[in-house]
């Protein structure tokens, strides 16, 4: 099977009924997604597929196939975090960052899809993620830096 992951092309040979995540952390060494629940509710695996947020411990291989994977370690470019990742560190919005990477990466898409979401958006979007830190202020606090005005 093929992915694009992180904007390389990477191959597999896995059982299409396996884990996204299990392939990006122990083929691809890509340890960002953490696997928390394994049942898609907390949102420590969450990854980019095609732009949207998904949880990567739910989503089997035969799904992910031919599709474009964004994980937190591709999110930096050239050198420079995300603006949503500078703004996670400006706003201390992280504890233990087990949540982090997969925060970040919804919010990431929350905001390539709405540039200007209120408050009550953000905490919409952000429910699928759980922090066990209770970091929640800080984490809307956060994507609140980055969307447009």
């Amino acid at each position: 099977m093929e992915l694009h992951v992180n904007g390389e092309r990477r191959r597999v040979e896995t059982d299409p009924a396996r884990s996204l995540l299990s392939v990006l952390r122990d083929d691809f060494g890509l340890t960002g997604a953490k696997y928390g629940c394994g049942e898609g509710q907390c949102g420590a695996c969450t990854v980019l597929v095609n732009g949207t947020a998904r949880k990567s411990c739910i989503l089997k291989m035969a799904e992910a196939a031919g599709k474009t994977i964004l994980t937190i370690e591709g999110l930096a470019q050239g050198g420079k975090l995300h603006p949503l990742q500078q703004a996670f560190l400006d706003a201390d919005a992280m504890q233990c960052g087990y949540c982090t990477p997969g925060m970040i990466l919804t919010g990431v898409a929350l905001l390539s899809q709405n540039t200007k979401p209120a408050d009550p958006e953000i905490v919409r979007a952000m429910d699928g993620n759980l922090c066990r830190c209770c970091a929640y202020p800080r984490i809307v606090a956060a994507v609140r830096r980055v969307r447009r005005v």
